[in-house]
């Protein structure tokens, strides 16, 4: 049985000297600026924090990182804010849970080449990085043995070439990490050498960097992404509401008008999104900002990250009360990742 833990530190409204959240417009340097320390992260948000062991050890665990344009929308003075425990540890990081593993997809089982998992039919994905401009506390990946599978450009010749040699596979999905947090000239010759192989029709993006730092989507990243002759499609991870701000929406009306097809998946999180008023919010929201709702993913039992878990009948129940509210184009498929299926797993 799971038990459900507060958030284990002691938080109290405070006045800190000189709360900034100004954004230099060079996204590279935002990537750079992220909040790394949890004590620091709360001083930003007037939040006064006593750390017990247990909280010290969930940062120990899985490093903070959280950008200054994502830090200006969480709420001052609340250390319930839905967006603040998607990023701030708790204690309950470090607990054993049966059933919570450190690779919950069995994704290293599916790795043919470095860089490279091909898990279901017609597709593969690319570990185009490494790295995130934002830790998330329930990553099914936080565990993910990336300095294996980054390989250098002249690496990914080799990985290229199992794409080239299977034309079965007809989407290359970029993923990470977060692709997006590349440089624009290494993006540039990826998407380059995708376009030469004749079988690949579509290209998936899934990316939280347009999100988390708006920025990043500018004229260089419209410009190669624009330019491929694949049907582009960008799959964003929203898990609220108030992640969408004008910011946001701003650089979504770029991305669609560069012909990219814009979907949402989000991850059904215990005290962020488990009720019927926050899930359709959010739908409304990222209708509004020209994204379709695509999947809502019950949560990969990866460890560290039981305490977000909404049980599979209580998860039904939400979104068949949702269904009561909201028209079926705003409705996202409740979904579950089943290591060794074909496919996801309606619930």
């Amino acid at each position: 049985m799971i038990t459900r833990t507060p958030i284990a530190v002691h938080c109290e409204e405070v006045e800190p000297e000189a709360p900034v959240f100004d954004t230099p417009g060079d996204w590279q340097q935002q990537l750079r600026d992220v909040i790394r320390d949890p004590a620091e992260l709360c001083r930003h948000l007037g939040l006064d924090v006593e750390w017990s062991s247990g909280a010290r050890r969930g940062h120990d665990l899985f490093p903070v990182r959280v950008p200054l344009a994502y830090l200006s929308r969480i709420r001052r003075g609340d250390p319930n804010d839905p967006l603040l425990r998607q990023v701030l540890p708790l204690g309950a990081e470090g607990d054993d849970v049966r059933g919570y593993v450190d690779d919950p997809l069995e994704e290293r089982d599916h790795t043919p080449r470095p860089g490279l998992i091909h898990k279901y039919p017609g597709r593969a994905l690319l570990i185009a990085s490494p790295t995130c401009a934002i830790n998330c506390r329930y990553c099914f990946r936080r565990h993910f043995p990336y300095a294996d599978n980054a390989p250098s450009m002249r690496e990914w010749e080799r990985t290229l070439d199992y794409l080239r040699a299977d034309d079965s596979i007809q989407e290359a999905i970029l993923s990470g990490g977060d692709p997006l947090a590349s440089p624009d000239r290494r993006m540039a010759a990826l998407v380059e050498r995708l376009d030469a192989i004749p079988h690949l029709k579509r290209l998936r993006i899934h990316t939280r960097l347009p999100v988390v730092i708006p920025d990043r989507v500018d004229d260089a990243l419209l410009e190669w992404l624009g330019g491929s002759r694949l049907q582009k499609v960008m799959v964003l991870h929203i898990n609220h509401a108030q992640e969408i701000d004008e910011a946001v929406v701003a650089a979504c009306v770029r991305l669609k008008a560069a012909g990219v097809t814009l979907l949402n998946q989000s991850v059904l999180l215990r005290g962020i999104n488990d009720d019927v008023d926050t899930l359709a919010a959010l739908s409304e929201r990222l209708f509004e900002a020209g994204i379709l709702p695509y999947y809502l993913h019950v949560l990969d039992p990866v460890s560290g990250a039981a305490h977000f878990d909404v049980p599979d009948d209580e998860a039904r129940d939400l979104v068949d009360a949702l269904r009561q509210r909201l028209a079926g184009f705003l409705m996202p498929r409740l979904v579950r990742e089943v290591p060794g299926e074909r496919s996801k797993t309606p619930l």
